[in-house]
């Protein structure tokens, strides 16, 4: 879901920026039905024709689509290096404190901004997805992860200072900023010169994301957890082209119809929850399956950990007695620090790399997510709400189902290839 939502948010920005560089203004080339409800009536058919292209694109070659991502990705870096420079050099200190002061909504609205901007580090994680067609991913996938991360975050950080700095937070355009920004100063050049960076920056990141979450897929379609077919991999192409075309039009769909407010709501629950739910697996696993240990320990662990970050997000949404802040805060550490001392980690011997000084990465990662969603509106919860429903709907009737005669189909094909060794067994059971 998080996939194919930011995808759709990211299209939708494209035609944005795309109108700014050739000087037009972006709902003129949206078609706006008066039948459809308020945020659903404006039809974006450029970000339609984008997704479409690069689906089809995916579906010919990883290779080739691999060579034009990194063509653009060059353009991209060229296009933030001049948006940094000029902001800098054009900006002024002033707007960084004028008007309202450094942090005009306080601690609160920087917590309330990080998290609807979360959603910007949605694709790390494809890095992962593409495992079975990296060389040596035990070494590459965490240097391109970790490597990745801390680029893109000083260069975020950077790109979003110069925009402070060029222009007051209250002038900031919600759409097409960094174009608008050049164009209050007086720019008006390199607000083309902008809309058409982004633009190209905006292919580049699609064109991953897309990748990464056609992989997704197909890994869930080999666990039968959806149709098989979308799992098939093409013999001609080497790409999983029925889960890439699949999610190409649910994509375009959505970004047809909806604005990026709405899409925004959603993702940035669903992406929280993910990073959420991944940091619970990792301790799991370390401490459960790789270390041996009873498993109640760990959940207990876990649970007491995921309330006492509820506790502590609640009491600061809803500015309870200070007292309680520090209570929370000081239990999770003190569970924490008591859990690594009692409930020894073992660490396989054939592994090349692991997440150093656990658990402390992941719980500051459950901790900060659960945060994090506690400061996001009731509507993202009841949209997100409606979709587990129906995912978990789907799963409950088809996915459940089809994984267990999946399990029975490759029991029954063990069974026939390895005879002798299920005569063993059964000899062993009888004895």
């Amino acid at each position: 879901m998080e996939y194919v939502l930011s995808n759709a948010a990211v299209a939708r920005t494209f035609t944005e920026y795309l109108c700014q560089a050739v000087g037009e203004n972006s709902n003129s080339w949206r078609v706006e039905v008066n039948g459809l409800v308020e945020g659903y009536n404006k039809l974006d058919f450029p970000a339609v024709a984008l997704i479409l292209l690069l689906t089809l694109c995916l579906c010919h070659s990883t290779k080739e689509s691999s060579v034009l991502n990194l063509v653009m990705t060059v353009f991209h870096v060229i296009f933030f290096g001049f948006i940094i420079i000029a902001g800098f050099y054009k900006g002024s200190v002033k707007n960084l404190v004028e008007p309202g002061g450094l942090a005009p909504f306080g601690v609160k609205g920087i917590f309330d901004g990080a998290a609807m901007v979360y959603f910007s580090y949605i694709g790390y994680d494809s890095v992962s997805t593409m495992a079975e067609e990296i060389q040596n991913p035990a070494k590459s996938l965490p240097v391109g992860i970790v490597g990745s991360v801390l680029i893109v975050t000083v260069l975020y950080c950077l790109v979003a200072l110069s925009l402070c700095v060029l222009v007051p937070y209250n002038m900031i355009d919600k759409e097409a900023s960094f174009s608008v920004a050049f164009q209050k100063i007086g720019w008006t050049w390199a607000s083309n010169v902008v809309g058409a960076g982004a633009s190209l920056g905006i292919v580049a990141s699609l064109l991953v994301a897309m990748l990464g979450q056609s992989r997704y897929l197909c890994v869930i379609g080999r666990a039968r957890l959806v149709p098989f077919w979308l799992a098939k991999v093409n013999p001609s192409t080497g790409t999983p082209l029925n889960a890439t075309l699949f999610l190409g039009l649910c994509t375009a769909s959505i970004a047809l119809f909806t604005e990026l407010s709405i899409i925004l709501e959603i993702i940035s629950i669903s992406t929280l929850l993910v990073f959420y739910l991944v940091a619970n697996a990792l301790i799991y696993r370390r401490y459960v399956i790789v270390s041996h240990n009873p498993p109640s320990q760990t959940l207990l662990f876990l649970f007491l950990l995921s309330s006492s970050s509820i506790g502590f997000s609640l009491s600061w949404k809803f500015e309870e007695q200070w007292w309680v802040l520090p209570v929370f805060g000081g239990f999770m550490i003190a569970i924490t620090a008591f859990f690594q001392y009692m409930v020894p980690s073992i660490r396989q011997t054939n592994e090349e790399w692991s997440v150093p000084f656990m658990p402390w990465p992941a719980v500051a990662s459950i901790f900060l997510n659960v945060f994090l969603v506690t400061t996001l509106k009731i509507r993202s919860f009841q949209r997100f709400g409606i979709w587990a429903c129906l995912i978990t709907l789907f799963y409950v009737l088809y996915g459940v189902h089809s994984t267990y005669r999946a399990e029975e189909m490759e029991v029954g094909v063990g069974e026939i290839s390895h005879p002798s060794i299920q005569q063993s067994k059964l000899d062993i059971q009888v004895l």
